[in-house]
C-alpha cells in the first residue's frame, strides 16, 4: 500500500505529464517550469526546442540570502522574490514571454506568488 505522500507525488507527476502534452517552449517563447519542494522553490526558463536552460532561479539564490536572512519572511515572500529573479535574468537573456508550467502543482499559494512576482518584475504569460 502506498504512503499518502507517495500517492500525492504520483498524482502530481501525472498531473504534470498532462499539462507538458499541452505545453512546450520555444525559441520565441519559452517555457517557465517551477518545482516545489516542501522548503524551497526552484524555477528555469527553458527553450524545448534546443534543450537549453536559458535562465534559473531557486529560494536558495544568493542574491536572496539576506531576505532570507530575516526572520519574518516567509516561504511565500521568498517565491514571489524568486519570481521576480527569474523574470530579471530572462530579461538580461533576451525574453519576455513565457509560456507557466506549473509542474502539476496548484495554481495557488507560492507557485501563484512566484508567477505574480515574474508577471511584476515585466514576464508575460
Amino acid at each position: 500500500m502506498k504512503t499518502s505522500a507517495k500517492r500525492r507525488e504520483t498524482q502530481r507527476l501525472r498531473r504534470h505529464r498532462r499539462v507538458r502534452r499541452k505545453i512546450s517552449g520555444t525559441a520565441e517563447r519559452p517555457r517557465l517550469v517551477v518545482h516545489r519542494s516542501s522548503k524551497h522553490l526552484q524555477a528555469e526558463v527553458v527553450d524545448d526546442t534546443s534543450g537549453r536552460v536559458l535562465a534559473a532561479a531557486s529560494t536558495l539564490s544568493s542574491e536572496l540570502r539576506k531576505l532570507r536572512a530575516e526572520e519574518k519572511t516567509n516561504k511565500t515572500a521568498l517565491s514571489k522574490a524568486a519570481g521576480q529573479l527569474v523574470a530579471e535574468r530572462a530579461r538580461a537573456a533576451g525574453v519576455t514571454r513565457v509560456v507557466f508550467d506549473r509542474g502539476g502543482y496548484l495554481y495557488h499559494g507560492r507557485v501563484a506568488a512566484f508567477a505574480a512576482g515574474a508577471r511584476e518584475a515585466g514576464l508575460e504569460f
